[in-house]
């Protein structure tokens, strides 16, 4: 139903409100059986939260993205009942794990989740394990990595998403892509 997909598509909204991210749903539509919406974001300070175990699965191919606000909001994030995340195209808990640690974020990978301290990221090189979304998680939390940070293995973002290098870079984000 048109509900359930609103409903599973807003999580990640709802829990980016939880952590104060200020974000407002402008120009609510139907595009096919999916609803969209314009986004109008305004700049906050994020906080760690526990997410609410209702909220999980409401939000689980937004994780990468999620764990991007989480390592630089202040605070502990937790995040429980995910066990989803490791059979995705990649084990999305451990290769997120890994490479937050590598560009100097606290993460301790739990069987289930995650936990992230936030608040430090310094820069790296992360390894995407082919999943295009991790791909595009790291490359967005490049944009506040003062050392920069290198992703390897993004051939298919190419292919899942086309435009996303033009896209950050209109705004401000430089990606520099090599074969």
């Amino acid at each position: 139903s048109l509900r359930l997909a609103r409903e599973m598509r807003a999580g990640v909204l709802k829990i980016l409100e939880m952590m104060g991210a200020q974000i407002e749903l402008q120009n609510v539509r139907a595009a096919g059986a999916e609803p969209v919406a314009d986004l109008r974001i305004l700049a906050s300070t994020l906080h760690g939260v526990e997410v609410p175990a209702a909220l999980v699965p409401l939000a689980i191919d937004e994780f990468p993205a999620l764990l991007v606000a989480a390592a630089c909001a202040q605070g502990e994030t937790r995040i429980s009942g995910a066990e989803e995340l490791r059979v995705k195209e990649s084990d999305r808990i451990a290769a997120m794990a890994a490479g937050l640690k590598a560009v100097g974020v606290q993460a301790e990978e739990r069987p289930d989740g995650i936990i992230v301290q936030g608040g430090a990221v310094s820069g790296g090189v992360v390894e995407s394990f082919d999943d295009h979304r991790i791909a595009m998680a790291f490359a967005a939390l490049g944009a506040v990595a003062p050392d920069g940070i290198e992703i390897r293995d993004v051939a298919n973002v190419r292919t899942s998403f086309p435009n996303f290098v033009p896209l950050m870079a209109q705004l401000g984000l430089q990606i520099e892509e090599w074969a």
